[in-house]
């Protein structure tokens, strides 16, 4: 007697990296006739577009790291795996961990995302706050309650930079960063520290480019440009950054900036495990890939998200968005499903439902469809409040961001955000500013007239 056919074996598909384009691939594939082994160094998915607002503490970090086995725990074929991926054999598609594990699959996805691009600046590396984890809006979430209170401590830590924030970049992430401190220093500062001058905090940004937020319209740069201003950003266009030092940035041109909190937002490149993998590789470290995703001389190896160079039709690569990331992910899983069911596969096509960007309290750009309709103000930050929920993972979260965002809009209130932070100390006050801030009167020293 033989044994009973079991049928053919379940393919399995290994995703590693579960930002936008992982867990979209991951969603596309649940519930399917497939087996997902989604890796992860955390045990969490971020969302990456309001990392600022952890860091200026609008939100918490539980609103915006949600965990991934609560997301798939409904779905019996995926399962998740908390893991470091350390290694990359893209020709038998198997991936090893940093505890020794391996995991083959019969496609594997890469998409493992971006970190911070210092551009090779000196001392950037060492001496800035990136803002492109969760671990780093808490750590530069810390740094600004620190400067806070060290200065509430010693007024004359201002002097030594300890209220001077300078951010560089002036795309979405710096701008919305800007904005953000900028809120802070204007309506919490106040509330937080009642006997501190806050009025002497300084919040820089600095960019190569000549105006801020370079992909939208020039009404979009105007405005952005016009609403910082108003809130106390000092803009530094068309110039770069020389230098980082513990206590200071230096600029092109000579111009230094005291200061101990520098935030960098001047762009991404591909991570860590991408210059480990034996693949051809683009402008940033990008893996290059195919119109359908897949990697040449690797039909059954996609690679989606930040870490992917994917020449679009308008030529160039696709831009390192969430938006892209999300679609190449579950595109990738449709192309995956095709070639079970022996079906052709699809080119990439991304559809733009346009951008936004939050500038602050009430304030925004939005470029909304194919023919970017502008919006600005008060609407824009609407949508830019439903847009995010809409994305944000879990119906939970989306209800704590809302109750966040009406908490902060409406009373300014931030305190719960305030005290989860870490309380040690990480900047050397012992080290003077070579140049001090200057000092502008206070209400109290001003002379009568």
């Amino acid at each position: 007697m033989t044994p009973a056919d079991d049928g053919p074996a379940r393919r399995r598909v290994v995703i590693v990296g579960a930002g936008f384009a992982g867990i979209g691939c991951a969603r596309e594939l649940a519930g399917t006739d497939v087996d997902v082994t989604l890796i992860d160094r955390n045990n969490y998915h971020q969302f990456l577009p309001l990392l600022y607002q952890v860091a200026t503490a609008q939100i918490a970090s539980d609103d915006v790291g949600t965990p991934l086995r609560n997301q798939f725990r409904h779905d019996e074929n995926v399962e998740v795996v908390q893991a470091e991926v350390v290694a990359v054999d893209p020709a038998t598609r198997t991936v090893t961990t940093a505890d020794g594990a391996t995991y083959t699959g019969d496609f594997l996805v890469l998409a493992t995302g971006a970190r911070a691009n210092f551009y090779r600046t000196p001392g950037a590396d060492e001496h800035a706050l990136p803002l492109y984890s969760l671990t780093d809006a808490e750590r530069l979430r810390a740094r600004i309650i620190e400067v806070f209170d060290a200065a509430d401590r010693d007024p004359g830590l201002i002097d030594q930079g300890a209220l001077t924030f300078v951010v560089v970049g002036g795309g979405a992430t710096g701008v919305e960063t800007a904005g953000g401190i900028a809120d802070f220093v204007n309506r919490v500062a106040p509330e937080e520290y009642h006997d501190l001058h806050v009025h002497e905090a300084r919040i820089h940004l600095v960019d190569h480019g000549h105006a801020l937020l370079a992909p939208f319209s020039d009404k979009a740069h105007e405005y952005a440009a016009k609403v910082l201003q108003r809130d106390g950003v000092r803009l530094h266009l068309g110039t770069g950054v020389q230098e980082v030092t513990p206590t200071c940035v230096r600029l092109e041109g000579g111009t230094t900036l005291p200061s101990r909190c520098v935030i960098w937002a001047g762009g991404v490149q591909a991570g860590d495990l991408a210059s480990r993998i034996a693949l051809p590789r683009g402008r940033g470290g990008r893996v290059l890939a195919g119109h359908d995703l897949s990697v040449e001389g690797y039909p059954r190896v996609f690679v989606i998200g930040d870490v992917a160079g994917v020449e679009s039709p308008e030529g160039g690569l696709y831009p390192q968005l969430g938006s892209v990331a999300l679609q190449q992910g579950q595109w990738t899983a449709k192309n995956i499903r095709s070639d079970l069911a022996g079906q052709p596969r699809q080119a990439f096509h991304y559809h733009d439902k346009g951008i936004m960007a939050m500038i602050g309290r009430g304030a925004a750009v939005a470029e909304m469809g194919a023919k970017r309709h502008e919006l600005h103000g008060a609407i824009a930050f609407s949508s830019w409040l439903g847009v995010h929920a809409w994305l944000m993972s879990g119906v939970r979260t989306r209800v704590d961001a809302f109750i966040s965002w009406g908490w902060d809009y409406f009373s300014g209130n931030r305190s719960p955000g305030l005290i989860a932070h870490d309380s040690a100390q990480t900047v050397d006050w012992s080290q003077p500013a070579e140049i001090p801030v200057p000092r502008t009167p206070t209400p109290d020293s001003v002379p009568a007239s």
